[in-house]
């Protein structure tokens, strides 16, 4: 027979967000007073083990976290929030295989500027200045290669990615 503690740790994992003890004690069949009881025994067994997971209590009940101290992993490992401006600036930038920041800004509009300025600061996008000329010359970086893994997608879906790279004399 499966622990409460145990039960209760999956059911805070499944639902990913805070679960009140009513909501626990339903969905674990059991009363009020067997659930919190479950609760503080997860909760020792999570501090007890060194666990990277914690159980916090929040307003709205309890939820399963990473520790604060994983934090930078985190954001290492997942991958960050992109809007759909900055995913369709991104796209156009691949699909061109490099583009000319002036080229982009008349392709997308003003805004390309600070999805650009985003797209940099997430490692997606290279930004460099041309020998010759003002403005910037932009490129897909290997992040993004890795991250959409676009060595795996089909042979006929693919895009040279590399034919591009840098502008030619007639650009």
């Amino acid at each position: 027979m499966t622990r409460l503690a145990t039960t209760i740790e999956a059911i805070l994992y499944l639902k990913g967000q805070p679960v009140s003890i009513a909501e626990i004690a339903e969905i674990a069949k059991c009363d009020r007073a067997e659930a919190e009881d479950g609760i503080i025994e997860l909760m020792s067994d999570s501090s007890h083990r060194d666990s990277a997971l914690e159980v916090v209590e929040t307003p709205t009940g309890y939820s399963l976290q990473l520790r604060e101290e994983f934090a930078s992993l985190m954001q290492t490992l997942i991958p960050p929030e992109l809007g759909v401006g900055a995913l369709r600036t991104l796209a156009a930038i691949a699909l061109k295989g490099g583009i000319a920041q002036p080229d982009l800004v008349n392709l997308r509009g003003s805004g390309a500027y600070q999805q650009v300025q985003e797209l940099v600061e997430m490692g997606f996008v290279r930004k460099r200045r041309p020998a010759e000329g003002r403005s910037y010359w932009l490129q897909v970086t290997e992040k993004f290669h890795r991250y959409f893994q676009v060595d795996q997608l089909p042979k006929q879906l693919q895009i040279d990615f590399q034919a591009n790279l840098y502008p030619s004399n007639d650009e």
